[in-house]
């Protein structure tokens, strides 16, 4: 019990079922959400024949949450791996590789999610478009305001990131070839400027991880 109150009212699990936050990054291949609760993790299995679920928010030992979906993925047969993010933070480089192994090494169909689905499960969407051979356009357009993502905020950096590729994609150069030899987390977070406003509401009002 104390597990589901923590999930439902620290974690604002509460919120989070009639808000799903679903989207079909590649049908059949790739699907985001906000986190699943059991039984949304167990339907997005039986309607979409999910096998892995990569958690962007990394193991939290006192998270419900992160509790309840670990036993449920264990007992609906899932590999469930874990590769955290920041919503407001330069993506770091070794974070990145790794989630580009676990997409090109877990099995198919996979479930992304983070807390709400819209800043870090819209990046790592947006680096799965990027690993198919599609372009930054597309990758940046996973972080949407449909999804709950707010550009202004702090938030932004993760649209400067898929920015900062497009320039060299205009170059010619591809996506893994640029995060080897040019992405420089350190120059992107120096240069990154949110509007104060709209990093407030999203830092104390939505309280963005």
């Amino acid at each position: 019990m104390t597990t589901w109150l923590n999930s439902l009212f620290v974690d604002h699990a509460l919120l989070r079922i009639p808000w799903r936050n679903w989207g079909v990054v590649e049908s059949g291949r790739l699907y985001r959400s906000n986190h699943p609760l059991p039984w949304q993790l167990a339907e997005a299995a039986r309607r979409h024949g999910i096998r892995s679920v990569i958690n962007l928010r990394g193991h939290r030992e006192t998270c419900g949450s992160d509790a309840l979906g670990r036993e449920e993925a264990a007992k609906l047969g899932l590999v469930h791996a874990d590769q955290p993010f920041e919503s407001r933070g330069a993506p770091h480089k070794d974070r990145l590789l790794r989630l580009i192994q676990l997409y090109r090494s877990l099995p198919e169909p996979i479930l992304i999610h983070c807390k709400s689905g819209a800043d870090r499960t819209g990046l790592a969407a947006g680096v799965w478009h990027l690993i198919q051979g599609r372009d930054a356009a597309t990758a940046a357009a996973e972080l949407s305001l449909r999804h709950g993502h707010i550009s202004a905020a702090r938030t932004g950096i993760l649209d400067a990131f898929f920015a900062a590729y497009a320039e060299a994609e205009a170059r010619g150069l591809d996506f893994e070839t640029w995060l080897a030899t040019e992405y420089d987390e350190n120059a992107l977070r120096a240069g990154f400027r949110p509007q104060p406003v709209a990093a407030w509401f999203t830092d104390k009002v939505l309280r963005r991880e």
